[in-house]
């Protein structure tokens, strides 16, 4: 029997975890399947794809890739169209072709690393960001109940994805300066925090205060624990590593991929068997 195959494209791709998480899993689950990596540009994408041979499951997607995918499926699920990106692409052949399914499991990443951290309902959330990730994230916060975040950006005419998919949620975000986020996050029940370590840092300074019980989800996990994850914890809020959301986003692709529950506590280990 041919090797089932799956991989993560993304440009660039090098620094990608993907790999781990899903080998880990396979092998857990006695699947003879293997997960790669492989540089992908947004004009490359289509031409790869086309080249795929019947051996090929699904594929990750990282950026710039799951915005420009969209375009190139022939199915959408519900929740990537909402959100306007694609992170997952399923490869389903039948007696009538072969047909690319786009899915989103960033939503669900978010969802359930929230909950880890003690988040299950919400009414004041905060999203550090705007770029896909934001647009994820605002779904997630949408789904516990925030129908109204506070979206912190450096400039909010690059955000017109995030917000055709506000529209399309009946979400009303309200845009913030990202220096001035700081002032919104000392009432927030919940925070998603999509922006690079060292700008998270320059808000770190800035923060003195977060609500009791409060949780923030870094998307970030390189470092580990980056400097506002630290000064969160510090003043009392409860945090949430990036490495959580992504290895329940992979875990979810593992599922739709191999239709098998995916062994979480395994691709945790292994995850963190490289982090650390």
């Amino acid at each position: 029997m041919t090797t089932r195959r799956a991989a993560v494209l993304g440009h660039p791709i090098a620094h990608s975890l993907s790999p781990v998480l899903h080998n880990a899993a396979y092998q857990a689950l006695g699947l003879d399947w293997h997960y790669d990596s492989h540089d992908v540009t947004e004009g490359q994408f289509a031409d790869f794809v086309a080249g795929l041979g019947d051996e090929w499951a699904g594929l990750s997607l990282t950026m710039p890739l799951k915005v420009e995918a969209v375009r190139h499926m022939d199915f959408i699920e519900p929740m990537a169209k909402l959100v306007g990106a694609v992170n997952t692409v399923l490869i389903q052949t039948t007696g009538a072709g072969r047909h690319l399914v786009g899915a989103n499991t960033d939503v669900y990443g978010i969802v359930a690393a929230l909950r880890e951290g003690g988040v299950t309902q919400a009414s004041r959330g905060v999203i550090l960001g705007g770029g896909a990730t934001a647009t994820s994230a605002m779904a997630a916060l949408g789904q516990m109940g925030v129908t109204a975040p506070v979206v912190a950006v450096r400039d909010k005419t690059r955000s017109g994805g995030l917000l055709r998919a506000a529209t399309k949620m009946g979400v009303a975000p309200r845009f913030v300066p990202l220096d001035q986020a700081h002032e919104f996050l000392a009432d927030a029940e919940a925070v998603v925090s999509t922006i690079p370590a060292d700008a998270g840092e320059k808000l770190a300074t800035a923060l003195t205060a977060v609500a009791p019980a409060s949780v923030l989800l870094d998307a970030v996990y390189h470092p580990l624990v980056t400097p506002l994850a630290a000064r969160w914890a510090q003043l009392g809020g409860t945090r949430v590593g990036g490495e959580r959301m992504l290895a329940h986003q992979a875990g979810e692709q593992v599922r739709l991929m191999t239709g098998k529950e995916a062994p979480l506590d395994v691709m945790l280990r292994a995850l963190n068997g490289v982090l650390n």
